[in-house]
């Protein structure tokens, strides 16, 4: 599924292996790292994409699916623990054949070439809540809900 390399401290190096599911990839390398807080990013290529898109009025998020060759210009994303397990949120940037780019929140995309990530953990726990009023699970990083 993937291979990784701790370069310092915290930080990580993780190809993931061709034809394999970014995301997943990720959570199980988080999971078996014990990673419950930090940062990623990355690029690569990639054949299938779904993107989901949430819209504040409606408070419903929508996918859409894309199958086709693509070159990731920018993976981002953090991770965090919600009700105690890890939490993934990531953000791609990706450029087609034709140069235009699309990005949204990633569900899923898989490699198709190569996929080349770092990971930096952060060694502490940091916690996300659902905040009904916005419709989103965000960061809990006291006792009281965020932005309150």
């Amino acid at each position: 599924m993937y291979t990784s390399k701790q370069v310092s401290g915290g930080r990580h190096v993780v190809s993931i292996c061709n034809h394999q599911e970014i995301a997943a990839a990720l959570m199980t390398f988080c999971r078996e790292k014990n990673i419950t807080s930090g940062v990623i990013n990355g690029l690569g290529a990639i054949n299938q994409l779904t993107l989901r898109f949430f819209d504040p009025t409606t408070k419903q998020f929508v996918d859409k699916e894309y199958h086709e060759q693509m070159e990731i210009a920018n993976l981002t994303g953090n991770i965090s623990t919600k009700d105690g397990e890890i939490y993934l949120h990531l953000h791609v940037t990706v450029g087609r054949s034709d140069y235009s780019a699309i990005a949204g929140h990633l569900l899923s995309a898989t490699v198709s070439g190569a996929g080349e990530f770092v990971v930096e953990d952060y060694g502490a726990v940091v916690e996300r809540t659902f905040d009904p009023e916005i419709g989103l699970n965000v960061y809990a990083l006291d006792d009281t809900m965020p932005c309150k």
